[in-house]
């Protein structure tokens, strides 16, 4: 996309003056103060706000945050990370709130938390806290890492029940298992600053799960059930916070018009539908097109990234009438052709795509790239990891970012 990184201030003015007359949904927090001494991030019509003013989120995305500072031998990864981002002016970090099953879970089984795990996702979420970091915070995986569904899937076996992996959408079972999994984490109370999550405004907000996909049903109803009960269910015990779903954004039955722009398949969501239901707040897309149209050349995978931006950005805005945020994206250093260089344009396209929505009034409240990993995290890698303070190219980049959104927030 063509970059505009050069507007004219009376712009900006207006628009905060437009702004900032926003009205917002939702709930305000009981414990009145977050981490900047102001209120929850809430929504209005196509946007985020604080305090009734604009607010927009840059940011990053880092699932290990809990398990390395439930390890005194690892813990001091978690602030020096949270620190970096905050320096280069990040403000917000998707992680679990999840480990099912396995080494070191936070959930051993159905109902039995491992108190020492979640000590570590209290120090998370003081953490950032202090750095003046919003968390997203995700409740289950899709896939088998930190145990995800088939691990749900695994105990509803145990107890006798016979069922496959994508039954944990439909089975009541596993239903019941997940719904209170959401119920501890919510009112879990932070044994650092006293606070229950539910009433922290640290948290921006719940992921319902991370890439939802019900590959056996392709119309989609599966999923949407699961959505409608489980979004209720998370609203029913914490009316403070905004929620999402956790999709990468692929398309579906509900305007299969829109199919085209899949990268050639389905998975069994549906972005329009599924985003529509009332309790969800805002909606998300994911973007990986070296894996999705690993067969297209650089310019078509461009193109493809292009395309798929710009159509959710205009159906959030145009036919959800929601934010949305751009939550998982970024270029593997294991593919063919990759350099520093690419990575750093790939980064700066999505963020001039997020920026001119965002500088025009539109849906776009910001991104989250995959991902930041801590020196001493080298062989976690999985190609897309930055390393802030080995980065500074990247980081460049991210700065740049997070300076011209904040430009937007006061």
């Amino acid at each position: 996309m063509t970059r505009n990184r050069l507007f004219n201030t009376a712009v900006l003015f207006a628009l905060v003056v437009i702004f900032s007359g926003f009205e917002t949904r939702g709930v305000e927090g009981r414990s009145g103060k977050n981490i900047n001494g102001k209120g929850f991030i809430k929504t209005s019509r196509t946007h985020f706000v604080l305090n009734g003013k604009p607010f927009y989120l840059n940011g990053f995305n880092a699932y290990w945050l809990m398990y390395q500072a439930s390890d005194p031998s690892t813990i001091g990864m978690v602030s020096t990370t949270l620190q970096q981002a905050s320096m280069h002016g990040m403000n917000v970090a998707r992680t679990w709130a999840f480990s099912d099953g396995g080494y070191r879970s936070l959930q051993s089984s159905p109902g039995v938390y491992n108190e020492d795990m979640f000590k570590g996702l209290d120090f998370v979420v003081a953490e950032a806290k202090k750095n003046g970091i919003y968390l997203m915070l995700s409740l289950v995986n899709n896939w088998d890492g930190y145990g995800g569904r088939k691990q749900y899937v695994q105990w509803a076996r145990d107890q006798g029940h016979y069922m496959n992996d994508d039954d944990f959408f439909s089975s009541p079972v596993t239903r019941e298992f997940f719904k209170n999994h959401i119920k501890a984490v919510l009112t879990r109370v932070n044994t650092i600053t006293g606070v229950a999550y539910k009433d922290d405004p640290t948290i921006f907000a719940w992921e319902l799960m991370n890439e939802p996909r019900v590959q056996s049903d392709l119309s989609g109803k599966v999923l949407q059930d699961w959505i409608v009960e489980m979004a209720r269910h998370v609203k029913s015990i914490d009316k403070n916070h905004l929620l999402e779903i956790g999709l990468e954004g692929f398309y579906g039955e509900s305007m299969p018009e829109k199919k085209v722009f899949n990268p050639g398949y389905e998975v069994g969501t549906d972005f329009i539908s599924n985003n529509q239901i009332p309790e969800v707040d805002f909606s998300t897309i994911h973007l990986y097109p070296d894996q999705w149209v690993p067969g297209a050349n650089e310019q078509g995978q461009a193109d493809f990234v292009n395309k798929w931006v710009a159509a959710h950005i205009e159906d959030s805005e145009k036919v959800l009438k929601k934010p949305i945020m751009v939550t998982e994206f970024g270029k593997s250093s294991r593919t063919s052709g990759y350099s520093v260089a690419a990575r750093d344009a790939y980064l700066g396209n999505i963020y001039d795509a997020v920026y001119k929505s965002a500088i025009s009034g539109g849906a776009a409240g910001g991104a989250a790239f995959w991902q930041v990993m801590a020196k001493g995290m080298e062989g976690w890698g999985d190609g897309y990891e930055v390393m802030l303070d080995q980065s500074p190219s990247t980081v460049a980049v991210i700065a740049q970012q997070s300076k011209r959104l904040s430009a937007l927030t006061h």
